[in-house]
């Protein structure tokens, strides 16, 4: 195929590389190679997704909430590295609140001799196309924003949701359906229910008729123990990336926070109750492209402070959801995700 080589660049966690997805399709198909540049938290979404020929890995000063320091060396490797690969054009990705310019001066030095990036701040010349984003639009419409403004586009028969490659079959991990996934965790505690609050939900799933699968991953193997209890299975753990993308497929629906594993089951096609913390707002990051229910108190005393920890005594913008808030929100996706599948037949 001929047409340009291009990096996009996408350096955060895995559930920002999934919402990257569409924009690197748009990207890949008016090129005759893409190469993401990811983060190591996003290393695994960027090897999942349709369209990307090879995976680049850097530890960015300026990314994450735990940044490395500044070191000559590995960004003199990195340099190097992007050089030797001769691309013609580069994709910024950023999330609304970040900065695009730290990594346009490295790809100028790498002598990228054309990238676009959205960017509230003045440029100079690091950037050949200064895109302004669209006010409150969500991550994944602005990155296809940014990819439409360079002249890419969809290919033909492409619907522009989140998508992976194939999962595994998991089945032997699940058992039959159908199930509920239950996701506890979050890299950020203020986007999750507490432990206890979690346990109480899965309870209440379980005395409701479902049969309820939790899922987290080796850190969170205490936890998920936790929420899990006698009422359902423990898959703690048990999942890397793939494998707990077809853990999600499987589902009828997944019940999660704010998180990587939220995109995950859009990416995969299943709806989701999204247990949506205000922290940061529900227009930018909810789940894309797929039913779902938002639950959580949008204006609660946290809303828009991006805080990790919940600032506020208890965490009541989630965990003062009730049971049967929960269950309402369930019967709603799986009463919406019949009637779709009953027009298609």
């Amino acid at each position: 195929m001929t047409g340009p080589r291009t990096l996009v660049v996408r350096l955060d966690s895995a559930g920002d590389v999934l919402l990257a997805g569409p924009a690197v399709r748009m990207a890949a198909a008016g090129s005759s190679r893409v190469t993401l540049l990811a983060g190591p938290l996003g290393q695994t979404a960027a090897e999942l997704l349709p369209g990307v020929d090879e995976v680049l890995v850097h530890d960015a000063p300026w990314v994450g909430r735990a940044a490395p320091p500044v070191d000559r060396a590995r960004t003199d490797a990195l340099v190097d590295a992007l050089a030797a690969r001769r691309f013609d054009r580069a994709l910024i990705l950023t999330s609304y609140h970040q900065s695009p310019l730290p990594a346009a001066l490295l790809l100028k030095l790498a002598s990228v001799p054309w990238t676009a990036a959205d960017s509230e701040d003045y440029p100079g010349s690091l950037l050949e196309l200064r895109h302004r984003r669209a006010p409150g639009r969500h991550e994944a419409r602005a990155a296809m924003d940014l990819a439409a403004a360079a002249g890419f586009a969809l290919p033909d028969g492409d619907d522009g949701r989140l998508a992976i490659q194939p999962p595994p079959d998991t089945r032997p991990l699940t058992g039959p359906a159908p199930y509920l996934v239950v996701h506890p965790g979050a890299s950020a505690p203020a986007r999750a229910w507490s432990e206890q609050r979690a346990a109480r939900a899965v309870a209440a799933l379980a005395r409701a008729g479902h049969r309820v699968v939790v899922t987290g991953g080796p850190a969170e193997k205490e936890l998920t123990a936790a929420v899990a209890g006698e009422h359902a299975l423990d898959l703690g753990g048990r999942t890397a990336l793939h494998e707990l993308a077809g853990v999600l497929a499987g589902a009828r629906a997944v019940i999660v926070g704010n998180t990587g594993p939220s995109h995950l089951a859009a990416a995969v096609g299943t709806p989701v109750v999204c247990l949506f913390s205000p922290v940061v707002p529900a227009v930018r990051w909810a789940p894309y492209g797929v039913p779902h229910v938002l639950l959580g108190d949008q204006e609660a005393p946290c809303a828009r402070s991006r805080a990790v920890h919940c600032p506020v005594r208890g965490h009541p913008c989630l965990d003062a959801l009730g049971d049967a808030e929960v269950l309402v929100a369930v019967d709603r996706l799986l009463s919406t995700a019949r009637s779709t599948s009953e027009a298609r037949a």
